[in-house]
């Protein structure tokens, strides 16, 4: 047996030891682990301690499965809109030039640190300025269950505008430009019905991971052949399968892997250099510019004619500095553009940005809320298609969440109460899909504000069933019921016993615990079975 992997891996776990005391407290501040994370990478490169062998590895396996699982969630639909290409083309645009100046006005003053800067390189570090965090904002999307919102969709598109742009920069500026074997990539599309197929035959265990990792990694080892980003890979790999009926299930099953892996990218940012007081100070000053990016994602998408709501939570989600900006910056370096301090810098700044975003989107919802009347004024008048007002064509019962559990709830209501049941759906493509085969199933986002406004005054709901996978949406549809003023009863699925507690302190009326109850049912069902069977 070769003991080498094993000594790498206890040289490794003190860092994982103090990652995982940091990330604990950052959760205890109520902040995503992943400031813990970063706080880690800083502290041991505080301290003279280089990235190993392992991190490294994990680093970069975790970077390929956030991207295949982004890739299997992403709708081609969504990068086509408005809101998405052409906001990303006039934000980065924008960004570029005001803060390329900026930076340029400081080092034309003689500000130090600045003074060495001309016009190509303080553009190089706004256009490195520029992007925002993917690993951020879909952490935040998915432990707030709400990748598939339209306020979710509209920042992964913008975020994937921007990925793509990161990469035809590396493409450019390292000058390694594709083989001319990549042409051979468009044969991927006729092989998307086998690939497809293979995911159908695997069914929901070892083999699905497997196939996961092997659609992921392979996809980058592929395009790393072709000389072109092996990540991309991954990605292209993803919206092959993406809109697959197992693609959700897929992703699911692959997000315990990519969690752990991505604990290794989060410290190699803090591991990236050894800060210094110039290097903190110069980081501290840019992290509050941040700010200027998110009011103009607002400005922009409530422009292209979306909500404030949806504007305001997909600018906050995007209110970060990106790892994408720390790789633009180390080519710079690796080019001789810029110092490697300002590789240094752009990182501090990075994880200032992410504490930033995280303390802020950790009441995005109340900051809205509070300030309707203010955020609406805001907006335009004549809004997009999927913010029109919405008919509940007079139904008494909503199951809000057509997952699973959702759809049998809504065939058993129906069967008891006949057609005054109506289902609802954060997802475009599971509501239509739903409407398709009979039932009555409107598109929206019931954690929203403005959700219950959209819904006809004269609605007659009296019973709302909870059926999301996340409790923390669970809970925050009740809050909005709340604040409607909605005067029916509210009943809701949880999935363990603090979960029920919670729910039931909200206002939840009725709480369902789907674990216990299933297995009663389940052992009811057996004997109620076992007694119509004949006596032998």
């Amino acid at each position: 047996m070769d003991f080498q992997w094993i000594a790498i891996a206890l040289g490794d776990v003190v860092w994982i030891f103090i990652a995982f005391v940091l990330g604990l407290l950052a959760r205890f501040a109520g902040l995503p682990p992943l400031v813990g994370f970063l706080a880690t990478g800083f502290l041991l490169n505080a301290y003279g301690i280089a990235s190993g062998e392992m991190l490294e590895k994990l680093s970069d396996l975790g970077i390929t499965l956030l991207l295949f699982t982004v890739g299997l969630k992403l709708n081609l639909r969504t990068l086509a809109r408005p809101q998405v290409w052409a906001v990303t083309s006039l934000h980065t645009s924008v960004i570029v030039v005001a803060f390329g100046f900026a930076i340029y006005g400081l080092a034309l003053a003689g500000v130090p640190f600045l003074s060495d800067l001309d016009l190509p390189r303080a553009l190089l570090i706004a256009f490195a300025l520029s992007f925002s965090s993917t690993v951020f904002v879909v952490k935040a999307l998915e432990e707030r269950g709400e990748m598939t919102s339209m306020h979710g969709r509209i920042a992964i598109g913008i975020l994937v505008m921007q990925d793509i742009a990161a990469v035809v920069f590396l493409a450019v500026s390292t000058g390694a430009l594709p083989s001319v074997w990549a042409v051979f990539i468009v044969l991927l599309i006729p092989l998307r019905p086998l690939l497809h197929r293979l995911l159908e035959r695997v069914g929901h265990g070892e083999l699905l991971v497997l196939y996961g990792f092997l659609l992921a990694m392979g996809g980058a080892e592929l395009f790393e052949l072709v000389e072109m980003k092996g990540d991309l890979g991954a990605l292209v790999l993803g919206l092959l399968m993406a809109n697959h009926p197992k693609a959700d299930e897929l992703a699911k099953t692959m997000l315990s892997f990519k969690d752990l892996f991505l604990l290794g990218f989060f410290l190699s940012i803090g591991l990236a250099g050894q800060p210094t007081l110039e290097t903190l100070a110069i980081g501290a000053l840019l992290a509050p510019a941040v700010l200027l990016k998110s009011a103009l994602f607002f400005y922009l998408l409530t422009r292209f004619k979306l909500r404030a709501r949806t504007g305001l939570l997909a600018s906050l989600n995007l209110n970060t500095y990106s790892e994408f900006g720390l790789i633009v910056a180390a080519i710079g370096v690796a080019n001789g553009w810029i110092d490697n301090q300002w590789l240094i810098v752009i990182a501090i700044a990075s994880a200032l940005s992410f504490a930033m975003a995280a303390a802020l989107n950790t009441f995005a919802h109340r900051l809205y809320t509070r300030h309707r009347d203010l955020w609406k004024r805001l907006q335009r008048e004549d809004l997009i298609t999927d913010d029109q007002s919405l008919d509940t064509r007079g139904a008494t019962i909503a199951i809000i969440g057509m997952g699973g559990v959702g759809t049998g709830a809504f065939d058993k209501m129906r069967e008891i109460h006949g057609d005054v049941v109506i289902g609802i759906d954060i997802d475009p493509i599971t509501a239509g899909n739903q409407c398709e085969i009979g039932r009555n199933v409107l598109h929206g986002d019931p954690s929203d504000a403005d959700f219950w406004d959209r819904i006809q005054a004269a609605h007659k709901l009296d019973l709302v069933l909870l059926a999301l996978p996340k409790v923390t949406t669970n809970l925050a549809v009740v809050r909005q019921l709340k604040m409607a003023a909605f005067s029916g009863e509210i009943a809701a699925i949880a999935k363990f016993p603090d979960e029920v507690a919670a729910l039931e302190d909200a206002g939840a009326a009725t709480v369902f615990n789907i674990y216990t109850e299933a297995g009663a049912g389940f052992a009811g069902h057996v004997m109620a079975q076992k007694g119509k069977q004949p006596s032998s």
